[in-house]
């Protein structure tokens, strides 16, 4: 997946290097940079997630990208901003919103992504998966799933074209903001894991919205800069 975070950071022009983490390894990178949890999955145990960053300039380490954005509104101010004035009430809000497209997605792609893994974390992907869910990862997605992510996705197109005509792109209509982060980066995980054949499924709805705004976002998804 291209997680919110590193768009943007590619967004603002702001330097990274990625280290590449396997699943088994995360909770112990957490421990290493003294990262507290912001999840608890359902049995209560701490969720040990990625994207993290580590910020030499100022010796800080974050998780979740949401908390990941706002780090970077509020230590790079003359970098173009994620949370423009006054809008971070609303993507609270719209983050709440993007939790219930999120999931209809991740049953689309949930199999897929386990063929792009190393072997190690294939089989904790595939063993704490298919424990959450009780079933195999090839049992995840049906007709009903797919019925159930471009019903997810049609509401999402609503919300975008509440903006009008020609402003249905951008949550904001015009102008980038980290919602639109969200939305590219799951679009960007489906473009990424899916077959072609699956992924064009997507492209088919709302008129090729969803693939437009993947290539509009594309220079922002490169790896380094």
């Amino acid at each position: 997946m291209t997680p919110s975070s590193r768009f943007a950071l590619n967004y603002k022009g702001l330097p990274l290097k990625s280290e590449w983490v396997e699943y088994p390894d995360i909770e112990a990178v957490y421990r290493k940079l003294g990262i507290e949890t912001t999840d608890k999955n359902r049995h209560g145990n701490p969720l040990y997630t990625l994207p993290i960053i580590y910020d030499p300039s100022t010796q800080s380490a974050i998780s979740d990208s949401m908390r990941i954005a706002k780090y970077l509104d509020e230590t790079y101010p003359d970098t173009p901003r994620l949370f423009p004035a006054g809008t971070l009430a609303l993507h609270e809000t719209f983050q709440s919103a993007w939790y219930r497209v999120q999931p209809s997605l991740w049953a689309i792609v949930a199999c897929s992504v386990c063929s792009w893994l190393n072997e190690r974390s294939q089989i904790f992907y595939r063993t704490t998966r298919e424990a959450n869910t009780g079933k195999k990862l090839e049992e995840i997605r049906g007709e009903k799933e797919w019925k159930d992510a471009e019903e997810a996705f049609d509401k999402l197109n609503s919300w975008l074209s509440a903006n009008g005509e020609g402003k249905d792109e951008l949550v904001m209509g015009e102008g980038v903001c980290y919602a639109d982060l969200q939305i590219v980066s799951g679009l960007m995980w489906a473009k990424t894991t899916l077959a072609e054949d699956d992924w064009k499924r997507i492209c088919g709805w709302h008129n090729g919205k969803w693939e437009r705004i993947v290539n509009y976002f594309s220079k922002y998804a490169v790896i380094d800069l």
